[in-house]
């Protein structure tokens, strides 16, 4: 009994009162660029699931700076009207069974650039319905509602109009799509304005890492949102953060899908990957002195804004965390440089799309143990791969 007491009066007096719910958060990162590449401006993507074709768009906005071309902005709603259109066919084709919703992967952003071509965003903003800022909640549940009753085959036939109606529905909120305009006095098509910008989209490679396909192989990531199916080549985790770096160091962004749901990541611009296993304290009843959960113990972790221990991440633990549903595809970003915190620990410079209404100004610094924990995919140029891994790929 004196020694329970004796460590019980070690933790109180040490100010480690795990009773006590700290309601009161720490924001105390200092972080310091290491490196940054060009990116263009923040954008929001506000009420609506279409971050993988503002990350899409704003990725080939970067790669533009990159090869020193003029900073453009390109229409995100151009991309997901004609996404949005192909995916209602795949729907209708698959008698319902496919996935259908607002959700896509960056493929889909290059599969539209390839086969119709692009827009500036002052052509097409996507704003018909009488919002400031994008809103698709009544689009999503219209859409869905559309397809269904299609899919159902009321007349016994599908008609010759129902995709009609629903490229309708999209032109009606999203703005007809441009078939002729004007930039800078000069008239383009949408695919003409694409070959002007100078971009060749077969030069973009997508890079995963699981091991539930063999390593250097390609395979379709099991993921809802990759409804056409595209392919990743596949690395071990630490080819795929060699190709990051390298990327970042020779002056590429990158395209990152990777998971938001996380606890870690937080709306104040960081995200962290700290290590929650419950301390060891002496004794079986433990939970009984101190009166603290697990779940307690977690939300005092995260709510302290500070550097903290990590987690060490394997290719296993990536892995458990896909297989279990633990690890989502939740979100497409940029990544476009790194920096360290005050105890140098890394992190890598992420463009959000959430609109400049946040701490860092709509950027966010993931650390290197979330990046590695959680990033789904990533896109990018062949040749900001190292030359071995591209062997490795059977690329040239």
């Amino acid at each position: 009994m004196k020694r329970i007491l004796f460590f019980l009066s070690i933790f109180l007096f040490s100010g480690v009162v795990f009773a006590q719910k700290d309601t009161t958060a720490v924001d105390s990162f200092q972080f310091t660029i290491v490196k940054q590449n060009k990116i263009t401006p923040v954008k929001n993507q506000a009420s609506s699931g279409t971050c993988w074709s503002f990350s899409g768009i704003g990725f080939y906005e970067a790669e533009l700076l990159r090869m020193g071309k003029p900073e453009v902005d390109l229409s995100e709603m151009f991309v997901v009207h004609h996404s949005y259109s192909d995916k209602a066919t795949q729907y209708v084709r698959m008698y319902g069974t496919a996935n259908f919703g607002a959700g896509g992967s960056f493929y889909d952003v290059s599969y539209v650039m390839k086969n119709y071509g692009i827009v500036p965003d002052s052509i097409m903003t996507g704003l018909n319905y009488g919002e400031p800022k994008h809103k698709h909640g009544e689009l999503d549940a219209l859409a869905e509602a559309y397809v269904k009753v299609i899919v159902k085959n009321p007349n016994k036939k599908l008609s010759t109009a129902w995709k009609i109606g629903f490229d309708g529905i999209l032109d009606a909120y999203l703005g007809k799509l441009p078939t002729e305009f004007m930039v800078n006095g000069k008239k383009y098509t949408p695919m003409s304005y694409e070959k002007s910008l100078g971009l060749n989209l077969d030069d973009y490679i997508s890079l995963t890492s699981f091991t539930h396909h063999p390593f250097y192989t390609k395979f379709a990531i099991e993921i809802p949102d990759n409804w056409r199916n595209d392919e990743s080549y596949n690395l071990p985790l630490n080819e795929l953060m060699q190709v990051m770096d390298n990327a970042i160091d020779k002056g590429y962004c990158l395209a990152w899908a990777s998971d938001v749901s996380e606890k870690g990541f937080s709306r104040k611009g960081v995200a962290v990957n700290p290590e929650t296993k419950k301390v060891n304290l002496p004794g079986t009843d433990q939970a009984k002195w101190l009166n603290i959960s697990q779940k307690e113990m977690e939300d005092s972790i995260y709510k302290k804004m500070k550097p903290q221990p990590e987690i060490k991440v394997t290719q296993e633990l990536r892995q458990e965390g896909f297989d279990n549903y633990q690890t989502t595809d939740d979100h497409g970003m940029v990544i476009y440089g790194t920096a360290k915190d005050q105890n140098g620990t890394k992190y890598y410079l992420v463009k959000n799309s959430w609109g400049t209404d946040s701490k860092y100004k709509g950027i966010w610094y993931a650390s290197n143990s979330f990046v590695q924990h959680k990033t789904i995919d990533i896109l990018v140029h062949k040749d900001a791969i190292p030359k071995e891994i591209l062997k490795k790929l059977g690329l040239k």
